[in-house]
């Protein structure tokens, strides 16, 4: 007996609640699942299945059984494809999601020589700040800034990213500069719409202690580059990731505030269904962009 098969007609036989459909499923005929499962039932010298007219169910050693099989054959689709990988050209339409700032300051360098090195991969890119389900909406990875990894999908980091608090120098001029976090309760503030903590904006002092505040906000975006164009023009304090303000930092156009306070910092990460079964496209995807932001400034 193949027991790797008899596994698999198990296993689709449970999964799929028939005979019937599981034969279809293994394009194979129900005499020849019928004929798998005895023997398997007869190998381990148990029951693991009640059948009935109308109803199949699993005994306990079914149960069991079915929990192990398809973890070992999962382990086993993986090894495939790992051994196939080795040899195979990544090929085919990778669709990847990205946030729209990110996007196209930091990723939009990048496809250029990562088609170069991999032409027989045709790449389809979508830029939003909206969170997707990578599943649902049919994405192959999709590139998030977040404080936490996914709890539902594999997750590689990229880089990590310091939040920063700023205003320009207008705006200091007009408004004065805040000291403490609690400052801020009298200031304009800049909302962006898609912070996991909304408008309560939350800090780290020297000491390791947290600091929450409430904000008022007199504009909300869904887009880091809006809010940071409104700040640049005067219009109030902002935070946005080092990656997005960087440059306007450097140049005097926005003045980081409250020193002796920190914002938690956010992590870049590659995003993808799982970690089984990962197509050699994603996986050369993936691998491209941990070298490349390994090579890049923090």
């Amino acid at each position: 007996m193949d027991r790797l098969r008899a596994f698999e007609v198990f296993s689709a036989v449970v999964s799929r609640g028939s005979f019937t459909r599981a034969a279809d499923a293994l394009e194979t005929s129900p005499a020849n699942v019928t004929r798998y499962v005895n023997e398997l039932e007869a190998y381990l010298g148990t029951r693991l299945l009640n059948r009935s007219s109308r109803k199949l169910s699993m005994t306990e050693s079914g149960e069991a059984l079915y929990e192990r099989s398809k973890t070992i054959l999962a382990e086993v689709a993986e090894a495939e494809a790992l051994a196939s990988s080795a040899s195979l050209q990544p090929r085919g339409r990778l669709r990847i999601n990205a946030p729209l700032s990110f996007g196209v300051l930091h990723l939009a360098p990048l496809w250029p020589r990562f088609m170069q090195r991999y032409p027989d991969i045709e790449l389809d890119v979508a830029l939003s700040d909206r969170v997707v389900d990578i599943v649902e909406e049919g994405y192959d990875l999709a590139i998030r800034i977040s404080r936490a990894g996914p709890a539902t999908h594999a997750a590689r980091k990229l880089a990590t990213s310091q939040n920063i608090v700023c205003a320009s120098p207008a705006y200091l001029e007009a408004y004065g500069q805040p000291r403490t976090p609690a400052d801020l309760l009298a200031h304009r503030c800049i909302g962006y719409t898609y912070a996991a903590t909304a408008d309560e904006w939350h800090f780290i002092d020297g000491h390791g202690r947290d600091h929450a505040v409430k904000v008022s906000c007199v504009m909300h975006t869904n887009n880091g580059d809006t809010v940071r164009a409104a700040a640049i023009a005067g219009q109030g304090i902002i935070w946005q990731p080092g990656f997005l303000i960087g440059q306007d930092l450097k140049a005097g156009r926005l003045v980081p505030l409250l020193p002796g306070y920190r914002m938690p910092d956010i992590d870049v990460l590659a995003i993808y269904p799982t970690r089984r079964h990962l197509s050699t496209k994603v996986r050369v995807m993936v691998d491209f962009l941990v070298e490349a932001f390994q090579a890049a400034p923090p």
